[in-house]
């Protein structure tokens, strides 16, 4: 019987890793992995018990692009029925946050898949970039859109337009990894900071991610007015209380997401 693709694991409490296993192909996205990553974080989406994820991959390999064999012969018509666009788009609602531990290669649609996430951690060889125009096509998951809102127009294009691929550190400094750490730890780093999210109000963390989202691409001013209407919301909220409570109170707060 052949291993599963997708991996769902349970590391912690409150916790869900999703790890893509196809070793073999250094973790390549075909059809079978986009479905099943989207179909494990819409699950994950709707479960009041898992609060934050982990995505990732092997030592190796966090995803080194899209699946080139499974692609090569089909024409543009069948492209389109494949419907990547809307397994991108329902991997990116993921309502809880979702953290990338990147080691290895994360290119093509693997460096699409770790820019969905909300937060990236890369282990200090990890490699990052667009290399689509080197095999006669461009980024179509996302690649041109959200690498140049991460790291500016004028990078973006250099590295989308060269093909060429950039380390962990480069990425850090130019804003597309959260934190860069050994190799060996990058899941374990992940992992940690998935189970300091899960800790925290969820309806607090739910309304600041969709704020951040939504806010990117709206006038300061409209954001500025989503950030308020979040904000009163959760003062309806019994977390509000209880944390506001706690603090009062010198102890930690136990937080139920109403």
């Amino acid at each position: 019987m052949a291993a599963a693709v997708v991996l769902v694991e349970r590391p912690a409490e409150g916790v869900a890793l999703i790890r893509i296993n196809r070793p073999e192909s250094r973790n390549a996205l075909n059809t079978e992995v986009r479905k099943l990553i989207a179909q494990h974080l819409t699950e994950i989406g709707e479960d009041s018990t898992t609060r934050c994820v982990v995505l990732t991959g092997n030592e190796k390999s966090f995803a080194a692009g899209a699946d080139i064999k499974e692609m090569a012969g089909i024409g543009a018509i069948e492209h389109m029925q494949r419907g990547t666009d809307k397994l991108w788009r329902t991997i990116a609602s993921c309502p809880k946050p979702v953290i990338a531990a990147v080691n290895g290669f994360a290119l093509g649609g693997g460096c699409e898949l770790a820019m969905i996430c909300d937060i990236i951690i890369a282990g200090e060889s990890a490699r990052f970039g667009q290399p689509e125009v080197k095999i006669g096509i461009m980024p179509g998951g996302g690649g041109t859109q959200r690498l140049a809102r991460a790291i500016g127009k004028y990078k973006a294009m250099k590295f989308c337009l060269t093909g060429d691929l950039f380390n962990a550190k480069e990425a850090y400094e130019m804003g597309l990894v959260s934190e860069v750490v050994a190799d060996a730890e990058v899941e374990k780093r992940a992992i940690a900071v998935a189970m300091q999210i899960a800790e925290m109000a969820p309806l607090a963390v739910q309304l600041i991610k969709e704020a951040l989202l939504a806010g990117q691409d709206a006038s300061l001013d409209a954001a500025l007015r989503l950030e308020t209407r979040a904000i009163q919301v959760l003062f309806a909220s019994q977390d509000q209380k209880e944390g506001m409570n706690a603090f009062i109170e010198k102890r930690k707060p136990k937080f139920q997401g109403k």
